[in-house]
């Protein structure tokens, strides 16, 4: 398909927010409403033939064929209007055709996508929130966040609840075991910075030097601000390893792994089965 429509290597690599491909969902979706104007029939599975509707619309519109086209076709136009209906969205006769000037239109992109968009947005709204919060509660709830994120995660000893408390030793806030007898190990960093308290270099050089003042090459610096350019080119050229998370990134970090956030509403996408109908 990818070949067939001429993508860049760019527009193929193109994925939702859900992780699918989008390409894939576009042109799925371009078949399904090919279908509704009956422009093209699937013989057999995985199989699209052309009708004579869709050589007459290539033939009006060699130069480009989108929605609003399609809603010039009052074959079209009825699917759409029996659709709603049937989802409560009309009160017009069930063989009533709706004029084209009364019509939206189905939107350009593919309904999956506008679900995955549309969650991405939410996701959004509550990351902003989560940030404000931790921004504004007490330096406690930045530790319980960090731990519970942690532990979420698969880090810590089973069993026990690692702490993250104020400036320990050199530095650093705490310590993560990454297995039970405690031979690998990652400090942490957590700073509840304003947003406009970027962290610089110094910051993580001061970290750096911490974790070699513990003979550990492993660390995490978390803040609830962002990092400088500096500060993040000078963490991936360290002998160490230095993850930043800032404060976009933990809130993302946090929706991932359901920490300090709740599912709200859970939506059920269906399809046709295949293989039922190969009995």
């Amino acid at each position: 398909m990818a070949d067939a429509a001429d993508l860049s290597p760019e527009q193929r690599q193109e994925t939702t927010s859900s992780g699918d491909e989008r390409y894939r969902g576009r042109i799925g979706f371009a078949v399904l409403e090919l279908r509704r104007a009956d422009a093209v029939e699937r013989p057999r599975r995985g199989s699209y033939v052309i009708t004579e509707q869709g050589r007459e619309l290539l033939r009006h519109h060699a130069s480009g064929l989108g929605q609003r086209e399609l809603l010039e076709l009052p074959v079209y136009r009825q699917r759409l209007n029996d659709e709603r209906g049937a989802r409560g969205q009309s009160s017009r006769s069930h063989h009533e055709v709706l004029p084209l000037d009364t019509l939206d239109g189905p939107p350009e992109v593919a309904p999956k996508e506008q679900i995955a968009d549309g969650v991405e947005r939410l996701h959004g709204d509550v990351a902003h929130e989560l940030l404000e919060r931790l921004r504004s509660s007490g330096p406690d709830l930045l530790e319980h966040a960090v731990v519970d994120l942690l532990v979420t995660m698969g880090y810590g000893r089973r069993g026990e609840r690692p702490r993250i408390t104020g400036s320990g030793d050199g530095g650093l806030d705490g310590v993560i075991d990454q297995d039970p007898l405690g031979l690998g190990r990652i400090y942490v960093q957590a700073k509840r910075y304003a947003a406009d308290n970027v962290v610089g270099r110094p910051a993580i050089q001061g970290f750096v030097g911490a974790l070699h003042g513990q003979q550990a090459n492993q660390g995490v610096f978390i803040t609830t601000s962002s990092f400088s350019r500096e500060a993040g080119d000078y963490a991936q050229h360290v002998n160490a390893a230095v993850v930043l998370v800032d404060g976009k990134r933990l809130t993302d970090l946090m929706i991932q792994y359901r920490v300090g956030v709740q599912i709200e509403q859970t939506y059920t996408v269906v399809k046709v089965d295949e293989d039922y109908f190969e009995l």
